[in-house]
This record gives structure tokens, C-alpha cells and sequence, in this order.
């Protein structure tokens, strides 16, 4: 018999340790699911921030993993965003649930497609304004 190139160690555990070393250490260089969505959600916001700041006046973003719901809750809806308006100096605060709209979509574009719907219809909430006009991208399905 020759020789057999070993692909795993001897408890057949495969390779262990990071798949590519990160330039910082302590700083793992490939994201994470949450990162991944964080940046996603950053991204959606920063383009309707450039457009709608002037009358979104003061506005914090946010990115929770779920929602808190109460026990009285009706099982067959789980809120994907939650925008609580502010008054004076409080701001109003968006925040977008991640494993909710994650558990939604089945690839990357649909992902971006409901992350972008979801924004928009809040901040189209908050404007008094149908979520065409905050972002033509978003199409009522309702028509």
C-alpha cells in the first residue's frame, strides 16, 4: 500500500484553528451572520439618511437580535421592526429585528429586498408618507 495523505488529524476532528489569519490580531478577519447584518442594515440606512435627513429630524438606529413580545402575544405575527417616536429633545428610535426577517428570507438578495422594505416602511411611518415616496425601490404589494 503507499502512503496516504491525511486530511484530518488522528481523532478525525479536521482542521482546527482560524481558515485565514486576520491581519489584527484579536480581530477575526471573516464577519459574522450579526456583522454581516449589521452592515447590510447600515447601508439601507445610510442611503435614506442622505435623502430624508432634513425631515427626519432626530432618529437613532438600532439592531436587535429578536423582539421582546409579551406572553398575550398573538403567535402568528412576529414584528420584524419597531419604531417608537420621540418628542423634544428624544429622538425617535428604529429598531430592526434580525433572526425574525432572517428566518423571512432565503438568500442574500431577498434579505436586502425585506431589510430595505422594513426601514423604509418605518421611516415612511414616521414621515406621514406612503413607503414610495421615501424609497422607489419599495412597491406596494396592496395594489
Amino acid at each position: 500500500m503507499g502512503s496516504r495523505r491525511r486530511t484530518r488529524d488522528r481523532r478525525d476532528r479536521g482542521m482546527r484553528g482560524p481558515g485565514v489569519v486576520p491581519r489584527d490580531p484579536g480581530t477575526p478577519e471573516l464577519r459574522g451572520p450579526r456583522e454581516r447584518f449589521d452592515a447590510l442594515v447600515l447601508a439601507v440606512v445610510g442611503d435614506i439618511e442622505e435623502r430624508w435627513q432634513e425631515h427626519l429630524g432626530l432618529l437613532e438606529y438600532a439592531v436587535e437580535d429578536t423582539p421582546q413580545v409579551p406572553d398575550d402575544w398573538d403567535a402568528t405575527s412576529v414584528p420584524l421592526a419597531s419604531l417608537v417616536r420621540g418628542s423634544g429633545a428624544t429622538p425617535s428610535r428604529l429598531v430592526v429585528f434580525r433572526r425574525p426577517i432572517e428566518h423571512r428570507s432565503t438568500s442574500r438578495s431577498e434579505l436586502e429586498a425585506i431589510v430595505l422594505t422594513v426601514v423604509v416602511e418605518q421611516v415612511a411611518e414616521l414621515l406621514g408618507v406612503t413607503p414610495e415616496t421615501v424609497d422607489p425601490r419599495v412597491v406596494d404589494d396592496d395594489d
